[in-house]
């Protein structure tokens, strides 16, 4: 049997974040569209060099993008949405950002309405909506779709990367998102329209495309449809025979990607396609591969995800080859076949090396595998199975796995002993949200649609310099502590002079939402070059939980309390929640989730308790997370929420009922989970709105959502500073489905990347806004 090994994409931030410092200059326009593009080009050759040197028998082309992959698709398919009031010299690169970053409008918006708000805005500055990738932390932008969309192949950026690599000398694979799964991932923008609708225009252009590949030399093409890991509707399952009966007509080999979900119910539609071959994702569907391997006809290639794509933990290569060695046999041995070994899903959702590690604790790191480690893997994989190991890798690889199962760090006994005492009503408030709702309205004393920010202040150039500094050792304790405690001033006073109601210290100490918290609890480990893409220019570095979780000591108090000895206005206390600090880390792989989760939440419980002491009433814990950690399967959705929204609950209901909790989510769809958010029972709930126009408020109002809602009224992400009629338009929405008396006044998020003249800009008119909701409210 014929073995190869290959990979579904890889990190293309680099290895030092190259991608994302040049993305930063280019738009601050410091760098021209012709250095941004040579920094693609260098980092594309070194990553296809990294995959040859790994032995891969392809190179994967296609998975590099300036900053999301399906932004990249809607470019080369032609759908750039045509509500873009594009330049007619504007450049492929600029209007690529423009979709993802928006743009500033023609005109300033109130001079465009004559200063009404109901008047329609001009929405083509407006970037378009961004939203998870699955159940990952990657953010993707949204396709926009109606009647009207057409299609062409219009971008000629994949083939040129696909002849830069051959010239280069690599045997090239193309990496595609299909168009089942691209159409799936797109939104209507006109009612009663179904965009599956346009399939039977894509199709030709797609064929079209591979055409174009096939001319080119490449010889398969990997087209990722990981929605067949989805409880599909009976049209769109439908679709995909007649689909693909369509692109195979072409003539290049298709291998068709499945992964982050088991097929189930779509295993034999996926085993039955007209494809060469079929990757499946061994990791999180295990079980279905004896099945996979039965039913795939004998003269397909079966490509198996049998490496995690998605966390970090050393590969137990055992345990990997009691897997594949079945399958190995049962695909006809070395008689002949041929089966490709690969990670489940790309590597893009992993760190990029370990060799810059130098820091971290040797066993620890023994247990750890990142992207080009991965590589490594792969290959010591296809040896093993093919005979030529020579029995040092696997004999260095069961050492690391034996030392991590054995290892005391990871287990503590009075974790455990904490979970068996834990009350069964531990996670139930006192009283029910009307009582504490008049309680918390009698304590505060705020006026109708209160604002406020969701936590985060910019994070200037002399906070990020403090803070290297002091990690350096050049700074020292208390130097960087008065460091922060000024710029905890500095945030508090510009919020007391632009007139919010409910302030916040800014977190200027705080280098990440998750990985502040994650320093100071045991349990978690931290890399210094960790970093995995979020979206565009965005990286974050995620924990790695390797042990049992528990809080030291206090983590924020001391830092609230000082903001609030410097207002009498309320100061919000500001935590992450446990089922985000899980979702946002590497997790452990040895226990369920929902252990750590529990964990986690016990921790925070703990601070949570500590800052009311202090005598902090408003608590703000945050679970932007909680969607995206939703299993892709119905089936599996109320075990999972039970035990997140109960992991949430643990943490917050341990105040009094005067004591105000608050959580914020943002980027994702909330409409089919909204009892299970009621039930979470925080008092008041922040979510992002702003990019869908207040679409996403609409399930609150038809749920009849029984807590104060604060629907955000800008977009963070864009750096144009909406004008004052813009988000009284917002909030007049809004007040049209949630009562007015439950609505507060917010961003859609952080102002962490923000800066601060536009932060103030934009506040200011958020409070005006505000004010005039207040006005007409009273006046009505």
């Amino acid at each position: 049997m014929t073995i190869h090994t290959h990979i579904l994409g890889f990190p293309r931030i680099g290895s030092d974040r190259e991608l994302k410092f040049a993305l930063e200059r280019h738009w601050r326009g410091e760098a021209t569209e012709a250095s941004l593009e040579e920094t693609g080009k260098q980092l594309r050759a070194r990553h296809w060099a990294l995959q040859r040197d790994a032995g891969l028998a392809y190179v994967t082309v296609g998975d590099f993008a300036f900053y999301d992959q399906v932004a990249n698709h809607i470019q080369l398919l032609g759908c750039e949405p045509a509500r873009f009031a594009f330049d007619e010299k504007s450049s492929q690169l600029s209007r690529y950002f423009q979709m993802a970053r928006g743009a500033d409008s023609h005109a300033d918006h109130a001079a465009c309405c004559d200063g009404h708000a109901d008047t329609a805005p001009d929405v083509s500055h407006y970037a378009l909506e961004m939203t998870k990738w699955f159940d990952t932390n990657y953010h993707y932008l949204v396709p926009e779709f109606s009647p009207l969309t057409q299609f062409a192949l219009a971008s000629s950026r994949l083939f040129e990367e696909v002849a830069e690599a051959q010239a280069l000398g690599h045997q090239v694979k193309a990496a595609l998102i299909g168009p089942l799964t691209f159409l799936w991932l797109g939104k209507e923008k006109t009612p009663g329209f179904n965009r599956l609708a346009l399939l039977d225009q894509l199709l030709p252009v797609y064929s079209a495309l591979l055409d174009r590949l096939k001319q080119q030399g490449v010889d398969w093409v990997q087209i990722d449809e990981p929605i067949l890991g989805l409880d599909l509707p009976t049209a769109w399952r439908s679709a995909f025979d007649s689909a693909y009966w369509q692109l195979n007509q072409v003539g290049v080999n298709i291998l068709l990607a499945t992964y982050f979900s088991p097929l189930e119910e779509n295993l034999s539609l996926a085993c039955r396609l007209p494809v060469a071959g079929l990757h499946v994702d061994g990791i999180r569907a295990p079980h279905e591969l004896i099945n996979v391997t039965d039913w795939l006809p004998a003269h397909k290639v079966l490509s198996i995800g049998i490496v995690d794509g998605r966390n970090i933990w050393r590969t137990d290569l055992d345990q990997a080859i009691s897997v594949l060695q079945p399958l190995f046999d049962k695909r006809g041995g070395k008689r002949g076949g041929e089966l490709w070994l690969a990670p489940s899903c790309s590597l893009l959702h992993t760190p990029f090396s370990l060799a810059q590690e130098t820091s971290l604790d040797p066993e620890i790191k023994s247990w750890l595998a990142f992207a080009t480690e991965k590589l490594a893997e792969l290959a010591l994989l296809k040896d093993a199975l093919t005979g030529n190991s020579d029995g040092t890798a696997l004999a260095v690889s069961r050492l690391a796995i034996a030392s991590r199962r054995a290892s005391a760090r990871v287990h503590r006994p009075q974790v455990e002993q904490r979970l068996q005492a834990l009350s069964p009503t531990a996670d139930r408030r006192d009283a029910g949200f009307s009582l504490r709702q008049t309680l918390q309205r009698t304590r505060f004393q705020l006026p109708h649609f209160p604002t406020t920010t969701i936590g985060s202040f910019p994070q200037t150039a002399s906070i990020r310099a403090a803070r290297a500094s002091f990690r350096r050792g050049e700074l020292s304790a208390s130097d960087y502590e008065n460091s922060m405690r000024a710029e905890i001033a500095h945030a508090v006073g510009r919020q007391e002079a632009l007139g919010l109601d409910v302030l916040v210290h800014g977190e200027a100490e705080r280098n990440d939402m998750v990985e502040y918290f994650g320093e100071q609890l045991d349990g978690f480990l931290f890399t210094r070059y960790g970093w995995v893409q979020s979206y565009g220019s965005r990286c974050v570095k995620p924990p790695v939980i390797y042990g049992d979780v528990q809080r030291p000591t206090a983590m924020t108090v001391d830092w609230t309390v000082y903001a609030q000895s410097l207002t009498d206005k309320p100061m919000k206390g500001m935590l992450t929640g446990p089922i985000t600090i899980l979702q946002w880390s590497f997790v452990r792989d040895d226990q369920p989730r929902a252990r750590t989760a529990l964990q986690i939440a016990l921790a925070i419980r703990d601070e949570v308790q500590d800052l009311e002491a202090a005598g902090i009433g408003i608590i703000q814990i945050d679970e932007p997370a909680l969607r995206e950690g939703l299993p892709l399967r119905r089936s599996q959705w109320d075990g999972y929420l039970d035990w997140a929204t109960r992991a949430f609950r643990i943490s917050a209901c341990v105040v009094g009922d005067s004591t105000q909790i608050h959580t914020h989510m943002c980027y994702a769809e909330f409409n089919d989970i909204l009892p299970q958010i009621a039930a979470m029972d925080a008092d008041v709930i922040t979510i992002e709105t702003s990019r869908s126009d207040m679409e996403l408020l609409t399930g609150f109002g038809q749920f009849d959502y029984p807590n104060d809602i604060g629907p955000g009224v800008y977009d963070i992400h864009s750096p144009r500073i909406p004008s004052a009629s813009e988000m009284l338009r917002l909030l007049q929405k809004a007040s049209a489905v949630i009562p007015p008396a439950n609505l507060w006044v917010n961003p859609d998020c952080g102002l962490k990347t923000r800066g601060w003249k536009e932060t103030e800009a934009a506040l200011a008119n958020m409070v005006q806004a505000a004010r005039q909701m207040r006005g007409a409210s009273a006046a009505a």
